[in-house]
């Protein structure tokens, strides 16, 4: 009766208008990181920059994700002063950032698109801003006798919203947050890691976990049983937690990478919601010793992926 399908609007990818920390570059995420014993590396000669350190296949890489790169030169010059001369370098910017390929960063991955939504004081502007099909199903579950319930993220790693995350990400083969680090944001940062769950009498039929990190938030993880789904739980718990949002002061809420292909359903779930398209900066890999020796390879790469 309410179905999201070919008719749901997608939506022109637009300017951003206000830059706000994307999660992996918040200092909520660092408090995260070293609850759990680890020590990335904070740039403050560029705005308190992250910097991971890992190992792929043995190798020490340095990773920066989601961070806005004003000056990539500079960047990478800084990187150098800081010890990691020899060091592999992958950035994922926070936007296009085309002079990468002429410092002879190779692009390994073409850029996704996000959805953000701009999280309106005014409750009224923010249920017009629902796609009208989204906002059918709201309206649908409001009629239903579903309680709504809202706490801080119980510190348990056996809860049932991480075990189904943890067994979707096996289903669908891919990767996600490890449970613990989940944990350990919500441990760090009290009151941040907000659960909301949709009841139908004692069944919890749907679930949430939504993450703030200063005045923005990420919806982090979600699961909607059969019985959620055919009660429209997920879109009245999504609408609970823009209300709350709102009334926190929080402006915009990410909702991760949209997938129109592998993911269709969930992505149409998230524009539904109002979300403008972000388009991301692709996955870079610098390597000093070589740096701008690679600069013609990475043109013709960039040519060939159509960035």
């Amino acid at each position: 009766m309410f179905d999201l399908g070919s008719a749901a609007v997608m939506p022109r990818t637009l300017k951003r208008t206000e830059t706000i920390r994307a999660l992996p570059q918040s200092t909520e995420f660092l408090r995260a990181l070293q609850m759990l014993g680890q020590t990335p590396m904070r740039v403050d000669r560029m705005q308190d920059l992250l910097v991971l350190r890992r190992k792929v296949w043995g190798l020490p890489v340095a990773m920066i994700n989601r961070a806005e790169l004003h000056k990539p030169a500079r960047l990478l010059e800084i990187l150098q002063e800081e010890g990691l001369r020899r060091t592999p370098v992958i950035l994922s910017p926070e936007r296009p950032v085309p002079e990468l390929a002429r410092l002879g960063a190779l692009p390994l991955m073409t850029p996704a698109s996000v959805g953000v939504v701009d999280i309106h004081p005014d409750r009224t502007l923010r249920r017009s801003g629902l796609e009208q099909k989204w906002r059918n199903r709201l309206s649908h579950a409001e009629t239903q006798a579903l309680r709504i319930t809202r706490q801080n993220m119980p510190m348990a790693p056996d809860h049932w919203l991480l075990r189904a995350d943890a067994a979707q990400q096996k289903r669908r083969r891919y990767r996600s947050w490890p449970t613990a680090l989940t944990l350990a944001y919500g441990e760090a940062n009290r009151g941040a890691a907000k659960l909301f769950e949709a009841h139908e009498g004692r069944e919890t039929v749907a679930g949430i976990l939504v993450l703030t990190h200063g005045d923005g938030a990420t919806y982090h993880i979600a699961h909607s049983t059969d019985r959620g789904r055919g009660l429209s739980a997920h879109n009245l718990l999504m609408w609970n937690a823009m209300e709350w949002l709102a009334s926190k002061g929080i402006r915009q809420l990410d909702l991760g990478v949209i997938n129109t292909e592998d993911a269709n359903g969930l992505a149409r779930f998230k524009l539904g919601t109002g979300a403008r398209l972000e388009r991301l900066g692709g996955t870079w890999l610098y390597w000093p010793p070589m740096g701008r020796r690679l600069a013609p390879l990475a043109s013709i790469d960039l040519n060939l992926m159509g960035a």
